[in-house]
């Protein structure tokens, strides 16, 4: 049984990066806008969190874009094939990301943030303060190409800032 969600724009991501890349988009200082319609008391508390959790939609992408079969992360051959739903990118049947950036002050319903992979423009569904309580339980695993692909400069930039 498919069961339909509606759900409503929150925000916008105002500045940064411009050009879609399938790769780093980190370093770019960006602002979440939040829609007028919400007071500015939703806001009231977060500035005291060093880190948001943000649920986007890839707005450039088409469903054209999705891809339901295995295939090489980037189309690079040196990693195994892998399914839709072990990539991160908008080939995803919704076509929807989570980001964690780093959130560096709020100016009234501007959540100014640094490593946000959205570009200007993106339609933000859903913001929330990065619990580290709520993060990853256990030994964290995965293959090696990950790491291989993402290291060792994927967040470089980022780190030199911390």
């Amino acid at each position: 049984m498919t069961m339909m969600l509606q759900i409503e724009q929150i925000a916008t991501v105002v500045g940064g990066h411009t050009t879609v890349v399938d790769d780093y988009q980190g370093g770019v200082e960006s602002v979440i806008r939040l829609d007028d319609r919400f007071p500015l008391e939703t806001l009231q508390g977060l500035d005291a969190f060093s880190h948001l959790t943000v649920l986007w939609y890839f707005h450039k992408a088409s469903p054209a874009d999705v891809q339901l079969h295995a295939r090489s992360p980037r189309g690079d051959t040196r990693w195994p094939a892998t399914g839709t739903f072990v990539h991160r990118n908008h080939r995803r049947p919704n076509q929807l990301a989570t980001s964690y950036p780093r959130l560096l002050k709020v100016v009234g319903r501007d959540l100014v943030v640094t490593d946000l992979d959205a570009v200007d423009g993106t339609p933000v569904y859903d913001i929330a303060p990065y619990f580290e309580q709520m993060g990853p339980r256990g030994q964290v695993y995965q293959p090696a190409w990950p790491r291989e692909m993402l290291e060792p400069n994927y967040w470089a930039a980022a780190a030199r800032t911390l």
